[in-house]
């Protein structure tokens, strides 16, 4: 009697993402009006806008306090580019995919910061709410591996399940052999 055989496959998973988010920005730098409540947050408390901001975007609540442009009071402009409002703004771009350039960010961040930071903050909303739709699927691969399982019906000591009884046999089982390139974990009794 052959013992029987087991194909044993592992299966791997194939994940699909389709992403409706665009490559660009979706609204322009001085496109204030989509927004109202952005741009009024930004005229009115500028250091509470840039970190609220940036603490949607997952760095430090006071990282904007340490802009050369932006003090306790308000946003005052010393004549240099803000690096911290640079950072971000590139940072965002970099992780979303927008293509730009840092010149273009530099620009931005130095005649429109107000607007640049906005821009950020319309983005951000606007991916947050954006859909993503992910497909995941199981698929089995052809690479079986074969795994021979003993008889264990004729050995001594075994209980079957309940209701099963194994047909009659005359010839008693050979014990399990493991194939020859194979080494048994124990030694041959």
């Amino acid at each position: 009697m052959a013992s029987p055989v087991v194909v044993m496959t592992q299966p791997q998973q194939t994940t699909t993402i389709i992403s409706t988010q665009p490559k660009g920005w979706n609204t322009g730098i001085f496109e204030c009006c989509e927004d109202c409540g952005i741009c009024c947050c930004a005229f009115w408390c500028m250091p509470c806008f840039m970190c609220k901001t940036v603490d949607q975007f997952g760095e430090c609540l006071c990282l904007p306090l340490l802009d050369t442009s932006c003090n306790g009071c308000g946003y005052v402009s010393t004549g240099a580019i803000p690096p911290v409002s640079l950072a971000v703004r590139v940072a965002f771009r970099e992780r979303h995919g927008i293509p730009g350039s840092i010149f273009n960010d530099c620009c931005i961040m130095y005649w429109c910061n107000c607007c640049g930071w906005c821009q950020i903050a319309r983005e951000m909303k606007a991916r947050k709410s954006a859909v993503t739709v992910i497909n995941a699927s199981t698929t089995v691969l052809p690479h079986p591996t074969y795994v021979p399982q003993p008889n264990y019906a004729g050995q001594p000591g075994y209980v079957g399940q309940p209701g099963y009884a194994p047909p009659p046999v005359n010839v008693p089982q050979p014990g399990y052999a493991p194939p020859a390139n194979q080494v048994a974990p124990y030694p041959p009794k």
